[in-house]
């Protein structure tokens, strides 16, 4: 298989490249001119919004399944550039597809990659969600997901195209950015043990009840879809179990060598009007045979192995 991941430069196109590669594929990767890619594969620089460039890019690699990951992820950012997001999420997607639709190469695989917030506003008792469940996004970053999602099925449509689409929800690992609750944990608790900010934890809502799944297992699933997903098909990707945050956070701290104590901090609390999330799994299981493996115990000890060798504690590095 000859595979290429659209913007992989980023956390979880680190660990993409690697489960590919040690499947046996060619890997090819995209990054803009400002980033960089460490992992063994070959690199081209790609802006999704030069769509000549994409074209190009097609002929000259020929791939036989694209991952699209390119995107601007961050639901803070899209309140902020809501345009932008809209740009890059929507527009850049479509130029994608229309190369894939124009290349000399028909039948190229694309593993479209949306996100567990395209649920939105859960009804009551809705959970866990099935992907027939209907979207209601409840801000930006979603909507645009939601609206990359229904162009894909157009395109399966109108063109035959074979596109598999993914809702995948919360995933965590070491090397991720402290803006998510797991990473942001353990390098509190890191930080602590190293002396470099006192020995308290601030924290948000610890109520609320998520779905996470080690990012090594999501990028599992995303293989597997591109070698057994029925095209045309949305697939949920989670662990099918949601836990609260609660939970979390005490299973860092059962792991912490420093005496912390916890407080809540008003500015990293958000209203939550859904309780839960949890996402059905069922159909992927079926398709692919795909379940999550690593359990999030072991997710969070190798993400505070990571932060404890990334500030010099001690440590083997478990990331990239």
């Amino acid at each position: 298989m000859k595979a290429l991941i659209i913007g992989g430069a980023g956390f979880v196109g680190a660990y993409l490249i690697r489960e590919l590669a040690s499947a046996g594929a060619e890997v090819h990767a995209t990054c803009l001119p400002s980033e960089s890619i460490k992992e063994a594969c070959e690199v081209h620089t790609l802006d999704i919004m030069n769509a000549e460039d994409i074209s190009a890019l097609l002929a000259e690699v020929v791939p036989d399944v694209i991952f699209h990951l390119a995107a601007q992820s961050s639901v803070a950012v899209s309140w902020k550039k809501p345009q932008l997001t809209a740009n890059i999420n929507v527009v850049g997607s479509i130029n994608v597809l229309e190369a894939v639709r124009a290349a000399e190469k028909k039948n190229i695989r694309v593993i479209m990659i949306g996100t567990g917030e395209e649920y939105g506003f859960i009804r009551e008792g809705a959970c866990p969600l099935s992907e027939d469940e209907p979207l209601d996004p409840g801000n930006i970053y979603a909507a645009t997901k939601a609206c990359q999602e229904m162009i894909s099925r157009i395109y399966v449509r109108a063109y035959k195209m074979d596109i598999v689409m993914v809702r995948a929800f919360n995933h965590s690992g070491p090397a991720q950015s402290d803006i998510f609750v797991i990473s942001d944990f353990c390098k509190q608790i890191a930080e602590a043990e190293k002396g470099m900010r006192p020995p308290e934890m601030k924290v948000g809502n610890l109520s609320a009840m998520r779905d996470f799944t080690d990012v090594r297992d999501v990028v599992r699933a995303y293989r597997l879809l591109a070698e057994k997903g029925v095209g045309g098909r949305v697939y949920n990707i989670g662990r099918g179990r949601a836990v609260e945050i609660q939970y979390i956070l005490d299973t860092a701290l059962s792991l912490s060598e420093a005496d912390i104590t916890v407080t809540q901090d008003p500015a990293r609390m958000r209203a939550s009007d859904i309780p839960i999330i949890e996402p059905d799994v069922s159909r992927i299981f079926a398709d692919t045979g795909w379940k999550a493996e690593i359990t999030m115990e072991q997710t969070i000890s190798d993400t505070l192995g990571w932060w404890r060798q990334k500030l010099g504690n001690y440590g083997t590095s478990l990331g990239v």
